[in-house]
């Protein structure tokens, strides 16, 4: 089963004037990650792991009564923004919960698992 694991970074963490730039301290979580994740591609439970981009350059899709608009940044002000995201391809939800917390503990940034619906769920 396909699950997508979702990192979440305080928003007052990630000054937009600096999100280019990251910390040593970021860089020396990121190079742990990266460990972590060739053990998953050898395993075979890794299929993909991006970091995205910093909410103030976002845009916001949405239907309204007067037609489909888009804005500019994030739609509310958030405490957390969402700052990666991981699929990883495991047998059950205990073996996703058992890697998430392993990236959780070199990362040090709460994530969220979901499934991913697919022909899992059919």
């Amino acid at each position: 089963m396909k699950y997508l694991l979702l990192s979440y970074t305080p928003a007052e963490a990630w000054d937009a004037a600096t999100a280019d730039a990251p910390s040593q301290e970021a860089l020396d979580a990121f190079a742990a990650y990266q460990k972590f994740e060739a053990e998953l591609r050898e395993t075979g439970e890794f299929v993909l792991s991006e970091g995205l981009g910093h909410p103030a350059v976002s845009v916001t899709v949405r239907k309204t009564d007067a037609g489909v608009t888009a804005t500019d940044g994030p739609f509310a002000e958030l405490k957390e923004v969402l700052a990666s995201f991981a699929i990883i391809d495991v047998a059950s939800l205990e073996r996703a919960r058992d890697i998430t917390a392993r990236i959780v503990e070199v990362l040090g940034e709460p994530f969220e698992i979901r499934p991913i619906m697919g022909d899992d769920f059919a």
